[in-house]
């Protein structure tokens, strides 16, 4: 009676035991079927009005720069003036040895004088002439002849009188003048030096107020530009810069020049060798603080992309040339998205497609993500990343 107990007791047991094994089996499989998340940052892109700025290398040059030369040859006896001067149009820069021109005055006005007396003769024998034809004393041939040496010597004398002009006006450019306001060079030329007329530099003359900044674009870029300047307001003639942007100096010390300007020329053509573009802006320089020859960034302002797509610089990613963005999908898993990238604005880049305005890009914890890894996302914010649209090292630069 007692081998069905112990029967049934052996039976419980073994069903126990399997039991057991049967739910530990099981909880290890749950475990292994949780996936392992990968912790990441998260923000949706954002899409906006974008400031763009470039920056260009260019150099300063005077608005006006004459190099100034003698009319005349001869040696440099006089200096008016110390290099790096300032100086106003007419005030007088040099003086050229006049000896030689006033002995050709001298020698002007002794023929003149010589000439005008030949003249009042043969006026006077005129008159005698002519009296005498009335009184049929002398033939018509010989009144003719007299009246013929009276037009001669008048040219004589209108000749001496332009000599004596011509010499007057050598002796006067014996001074060399400013031909203009501006500021003087320091290669000038010392007392002594002999001065070729129109061939020896004997100082340059520029002027520093205002100032141009030099330099070039590409045909792209110079197409856009004009674009942008239609989008803002209608360019009623080719030669009006004034809606095209304004201008900033970035001097060679980092620091920036207060004062803006403005785009004024624009080449008539491409340059052949760098398949680039010269254009010139020029800038109020009152307090002479810019110098020609000084080299500076030129920045274009006031450039803006309308509603364009933009993520974090961090968040791109490169491979084969290819730029691609990890972003979040609906059942929080990595996707991978290639990208057309546009410009760098402070920490973001402009993206031209492959985006849309609903996607959330992945800005923290890329380092060994992969497409299709599930994900512990958190969200965060521009401003507690620090991201920020403000221009700092990543200005575009465009040399």
């Amino acid at each position: 009676m007692q081998l069905y107990p112990r029967k049934l007791s052996s039976i419980l047991s073994a069903l126990v035991i399997g039991a057991s094994i049967m739910l530990t089996g099981c909880g290890e499989e749950e475990v292994q079927e949780q996936p392992q998340r990968a912790p990441v940052k998260a923000m949706k892109v954002l899409k906006q009005d974008v400031p763009l700025v470039f920056e260009y290398p260019g150099q300063l040059k005077g608005a006006k720069e004459v190099a100034v030369h003698s009319r005349l040859s001869g040696s440099v006896v006089e200096k008016y003036f110390t290099g790096g001067n300032t100086v106003r149009t007419g005030e007088a820069l040099y003086r050229i040895d006049s000896r030689q021109y006033e002995t050709e005055i001298l020698s002007a006005q002794a023929n003149l004088h010589k000439a005008e007396a030949e003249l009042q003769n043969s006026r006077e024998d005129l008159a005698r002439d002519e009296i005498l034809f009335e009184d049929r004393a002398i033939s018509e041939q010989m009144l003719t002849n007299k009246r013929a040496e009276v037009a001669a010597n008048v040219a004589t004398v209108e000749a001496y009188q332009a000599a004596l002009r011509k010499a007057q006006e050598n002796l006067d450019d014996t001074v060399v003048y400013a031909p203009m306001d501006g500021r003087l060079s320091v290669d000038d030329v010392a007392v002594g030096t002999y001065a070729t007329a129109g061939s020896t530099k004997l100082v340059t003359i520029g002027s520093t107020d205002p100032i141009y900044a030099q330099f070039s674009v590409s045909e792209s870029e110079y197409l856009n530009m004009l674009t942008k300047a239609e989008e803002a307001g209608t360019l009623t003639d080719e030669a009006d810069y004034s809606r095209l942007p304004k201008i900033k100096l970035i001097l060679s010390n980092g620091k920036e020049y207060p004062v803006p300007g403005d785009i004024v020329e624009i080449d008539r053509g491409m340059n052949d060798n760098s398949n680039s573009l010269t254009v010139k802006a020029i800038v109020p320089n009152p307090y002479e603080l810019l110098l020609p020859g000084m080299f500076a960034r030129v920045r274009l302002l006031d450039i803006i992309e309308k509603g364009v797509i933009i993520v974090p610089q961090r968040a791109v990613q490169q491979l084969l040339e290819e730029n691609f963005v990890l972003v979040v999908d609906k059942n929080n898993k990595s996707v991978s998205k290639n990208i057309v990238l546009g410009e760098k604005v402070g920490s973001y880049y402009i993206v031209k497609k492959g985006l849309s305005a609903d996607d959330i890009v992945i800005v923290e914890g890329l380092t060994s993500l992969h497409s299709g890894t599930d994900l512990d996302v958190t969200m965060v914010t521009a401003d507690e990343m620090g991201f920020s649209l403000k221009e700092t090292s990543d200005i575009v630069d465009k040399s």
